[in-house]
């Protein structure tokens, strides 16, 4: 990698997102709710931009989705084998170097040793070689640390947001001893000259050691978003406030204060007697849209007003996701987003 490398932000034009489609073979607790969730995702970012989806058999995949009325032409198919569906996660990094495209292929290793991932640690290197990117688009292997994409997040200026707690994990970077040897690699790979770290947030149920992409997200440069806890009695309670504290002392890179608007938490949601990690803080930004999962709660409500208000001039879809919470996730977990000019729509 060479110097002037540039992280770009979610809301910069995109080409497409990837989505990998969720089969038999694939952990689910109830596989057809969640293909269902599937088709409304997909449906919803067609409307907008193109979809980039893998998936373990490409005719049987087109054929289900074109039965759904889904418009299968604007569709870039890559059949490959999966262990599991979180694209966000097992997804490769873009990044601008100089006048370059590159994608950068980091470790993933289910989240801290926790699922298995050998088959999605290699899909990034499969969608190189079979032809998925643009020529010049230039693969970056061997990224010599775990990164997963929902455990930052970027303001596209050269600063990221990620929680102490999931990057410093021993079970992701062992040989990273503490926040400035992380940084030294971010900056490498990635560009990243600031780095806000988030010390507390977490939501009862989550199995990612505390992902960014559920607790605070960048607005613009300097307006946050970020999950706020009103029920005392709540078990997120104090972390979540903990957290607020953290966001407060946070500064932009002109040394003020960022703007901080609360989104709501979802009233507690359970299967089989687990809660699980319903968040509004996993929305995903497209061309000319945000999409915002929705639990069936009143809360959805605030939470579509408030984002609606942090991007003007862009719609506001609210998609049903309570079948990806099953699988300990939502909207933004299972989708990774490519900038404009990445992804090669001729082998279509």
């Amino acid at each position: 990698m060479k110097k002037l490398i540039r992280l770009p932000a979610e809301w910069e034009e995109q080409d497409a997102v990837q989505l990998i489609w969720p089969d038999e073979q694939t952990p689910w607790y109830d596989l057809p709710s969640v293909q269902a969730c599937y088709v409304r995702i997909i449906s919803t970012i067609l409307k907008y931009e193109n979809v980039l989806l893998v998936c373990r058999n490409v005719e049987s995949v087109r054929k289900h989705l074109a039965s759904e009325g889904v418009d299968v032409g604007n569709i870039v198919f890559f059949e490959c084998p999966m262990n599991d569906t979180w694209a966000r996660d097992s997804g490769a990094i873009s990044v601008y170097a100089g006048s370059n495209k590159h994608i950068v292929d980091f470790i993933f290793n289910g989240w801290g040793l926790k699922f298995a991932s050998d088959l999605d640690n290699q899909i990034n290197r499969k969608m190189y070689r079979g032809g998925v990117f643009r020529p010049e688009v230039i693969y970056d292997p061997g990224a010599p640390i775990v990164l997963e994409g929902g455990s930052f997040d970027t303001d596209g200026q050269g600063c990221i947001m990620l929680t102490s707690s999931c990057q410093l994990s021993l079970n992701r970077n062992e040989c990273l001893l503490n926040k400035r040897e992380v940084g030294r690699f971010l900056n490498l790979w990635l560009g990243i000259g600031r780095r806000l770290w988030l010390d507390h947030g977490g939501i009862i149920g989550d199995d990612t050691d505390g992902h960014v992409d559920t607790l605070a997200r960048f607005c613009s440069p300097d307006t946050i978003v970020y999950v706020k806890c009103g029920d005392p009695s709540d078990p997120s309670f104090k972390e979540l406030q903990a957290m607020e504290a953290d966001l407060k002392r946070l500064r932009t890179a002109a040394k003020t204060s960022y703007q901080l608007v609360p989104l709501p938490l979802p009233e507690p949601t359970f299967l089989d007697g687990y809660r699980l990690p319903a968040t509004y803080a996993n929305f995903l930004i497209v061309n000319g849209a945000v999409l915002m999962p929705g639990y069936g709660q009143p809360s959805d409500a605030v939470a579509a007003g408030t984002l609606t208000e942090q991007f003007p001039g862009r719609k506001l879809e609210v998609i049903d996701c309570r079948p990806l919470l099953s699988g300990h996730g939502s909207l933004h977990c299972v989708t990774m987003n490519y900038p404009k000019g990445w992804i090669n729509f001729d082998r279509k």
